[in-house]
């Protein structure tokens, strides 16, 4: 009898084998197959292009194997620094593909390195080094050579001056997309140069800087400027809008949240030049000229969003965007004071295609609001009602009923019971839910949300006093796909409710601010079983102690940001869990009573290479030595001093 090779893989074409491998939606499926199958990790090694690092002593290794990328994120290693990137690209074959690097947040990496990244790639076309304070003129110099970058991100990069910004507007003159949130040293002066030598600009962020009227003429020259955002500059007022709306009438996306010195007067003038606008951001500024602007609006045929949070408007502006308005998608109306059901039902009467409606606190909202969305709305995906007190059962069941398609929820303090949770279960699609601060609903409640609503990633559930382990024990066998919770201050929950969690294998970040009745045994399931978990906080729980950090040690090897003030852990167990968590990023360490001045010594020494954010004592401030201290701040690590006298709840 012929015996048959048990191997049946080994018999499949490569591209059969990849073909195989495009049809895994998930992470968790392609990482199985290619550990129990080498026929499958050879084929993924060709059929990966997009790799995220979480360990960067692996990086040699992966990139040997995995030789067609074309986007690589370092994000999560801030231990990378230039001899990293030079060991990486000492094979002059290998960056030759590469287009896309994310380096947000890596902390280790200078000048040289840089440069060694731009001369080694001649494909670069996007790289990401937000949040990374290292980064100043220097580093935009060395970018620079990177010639044929087209998307580039420097968010809160603070170093960066006009000199930077003039570097790589010199050599890299093909960008299209520039971002320079808070990169609070650029003035006009570097926009200016900027938009001579960019020409092919299409998207521009300039959010929170201090730019004047003057930047505004200069970018209204950009021909082919699709995207411009500049949400709080408070410098640019309506004649910097003015010189906006002389420009070349590319414009579709327009954010002036927040700009104090801006009234709608001015967006009139820029709607009058670029009338191909999609998307309008206006809230928070000055309500003069609204009736006009409202009515202007008419004549944007393509718009489909618009947000007017905080303005302080009344029932006839709904009437004004109802008739000038009707093809909006998204719409937001957070802290609008004069949202009232009438204007809701004037509103989504004729605007039927809505996907997005924000409402935060828009306190006037009763039932009436509710049902005319729900009948109008059939297509509704985001609904915000926080702090809408006024509605109750019967406008949430016609939610429930009409509104299938919901995927975002929001219900944060609003007077709901276990009712409106049996209703809203009826939207199968929910994504994510916020309950917070919803005292009355219980386990109940949670039953109906466990058993429906399966594709649930994101629950809120703050304070939520009414709830306990049964509850837990629902979402954790109805969600297996919950990515995110908040549990903080249900003073129910014990370790059995965290045995119960434990299986959820996505599990990313939870919150347990508080739990006073679980302990370290309840946190050593959730490392155990939550293989994903990433951020995670326990402050002011009383009973966790050395014994669960260990065991975040041991099994929680990507935890990037951890909360244990108020712990009673130990110097041993605090050098421990720092000393081990190669990927810990971000640690709050506030009032840690049985830690000695020693034991943060011996902690922080042990990791300073790696982490980014640290929050302590202030006492603590005069105590360290300031050797320690300027290491950690050298290596870009931002340390928070908190003065708080030490209360326990």
């Amino acid at each position: 009898m012929t015996r048959t090779n048990p191997n049946l893989l080994s018999h499949l074409t490569q591209d059969l084998l990849l073909n195989i491998l495009s049809r895994l939606a998930s992470d968790s499926d392609l990482k199985s197959c290619r550990l129990v199958c080498k026929d499958f990790l050879r084929a993924e090694s060709i059929h990966r292009h997009s790799l995220r690092v979480l360990h960067h002593e692996y990086l040699p290794g992966l990139l040997r194997v995995y030789r067609s990328l074309h986007r690589l994120d370092l994000s999560a290693c801030p231990r990378a620094d230039d001899r990293t990137l030079s060991l990486v690209f000492s094979d002059p074959t290998w960056g030759r593909g590469l287009r896309s690097l994310v380096l947000s947040r890596a902390c280790g990496l200078r000048s040289a390195g840089l440069e060694v990244v731009a001369r080694s790639c001649p494909c670069l076309e996007e790289v990401d080094v937000s949040h990374c304070c290292w980064f100043g003129d220097r580093e935009a110099a060395a970018l620079s050579c990177a010639e044929g970058l087209r998307v580039l991100k420097l968010v809160k990069c603070l170093g960066v001056t006009d000199v930077g910004l003039a570097k790589i507007a010199v050599g890299c003159g093909g960008l299209e997309r520039l971002d320079l949130k808070w990169c609070l040293e650029i003035s006009d002066l570097g926009i200016d140069l900027l938009s001579k030598k960019c020409r092919d600009l299409k998207f521009l962020d300039l959010s929170y800087l201090k730019i004047t009227n003057s930047s505004m003429g200069s970018i209204a020259t950009l021909k082919k400027l699709e995207s411009l955002c500049m949400v709080a500059c408070p410098f640019v007022d309506d004649d910097g809008l003015g010189f906006l709306g002389n420009g070349s009438g590319s414009l579709q996306i327009l954010d002036v949240s927040r700009c104090e010195s801006m009234s709608f007067s001015g967006l009139i003038s820029v709607i009058e030049g670029h009338l191909g606008l999609r998307q309008i951001g206006a809230g928070y500024i000055s309500p003069e000229f609204a009736k006009p602007f409202l009515s202007k609006l008419r004549d944007l045929k393509s718009l489909n969003s618009i947000s007017l949070d905080g303005f302080q408007g009344s029932y006839s502006i709904l009437q004004f965007i109802d008739f000038n308005c009707p093809n909006l998608v998204e719409i937001g109306l957070s802290r609008c004071m004069g949202v009232t059901d009438e204007g809701i039902v004037e509103l989504v009467s004729s605007c039927v295609s809505l996907r997005t409606l924000d409402l935060t606190c828009c306190h006037l909202l009763t039932d009436d609001a509710l049902s005319a969305i729900a009948d109008s709305c059939k297509k509704l995906k985001c609904l915000k009602l926080e702090s809408c007190l006024l509605v109750s059962e019967k406008g949430f069941e016609r939610i429930g009923t009409c509104c299938s398609l919901l995927q975002e929820l929001d219900l944060t303090d609003c007077s709901i019971n276990d009712s409106v949770l049996e209703f809203m279960s009826r939207c199968s699609e929910l994504i994510d839910l916020k309950l917070g601060l919803c005292q009355k609903i219980s386990d109940q409640g949670l039953f109906h949300i466990g058993s429906n609503c399966k594709k649930l990633q994101e629950l809120d559930l703050y304070r939520c006093t009414g709830i306990s382990d049964n509850g837990l024990a629902a979402i954790a066998s109805g969600c297996r796909k919950l990515r995110k919770l908040n549990l903080c201050y249900c003073a129910q929950i014990t370790d059995k409710g965290l045995k119960h969690l434990s299986c959820l294998e996505e599990l990313s970040d939870l919150e347990l601010r508080l739990l006073v009745k679980i302990s370290s045994v309840g946190l050593t399931a959730i490392a155990t079983g939550c293989k994903s978990l990433v951020e995670l906080d326990i402050k002011r729980c009383y009973s966790i102690d050395d014994m669960a950090l260990c065991a975040l040690v041991q099994h929680a090897r990507n935890l990037r940001q951890i909360n244990i003030s108020y712990c009673p852990v130990s110097d041993a167990g605090l050098c421990f869990l720092l000393a081990n968590m190669r990927c810990l990023q971000d640690v709050k360490l506030v009032h840690l009573t049985r830690v000695s001045l020693e034991g943060f010594e011996l902690a922080l020494r042990s990791c300073w290479d790696r982490l980014k954010k640290i929050k302590l004592c202030c006492g603590l401030k005069y105590l360290l030595s300031l050797e320690l201290i300027q290491i950690l701040q050298a290596r870009g690590c931002r340390i928070r001093w908190i003065d708080k006298p030490l209360v326990l709840l």
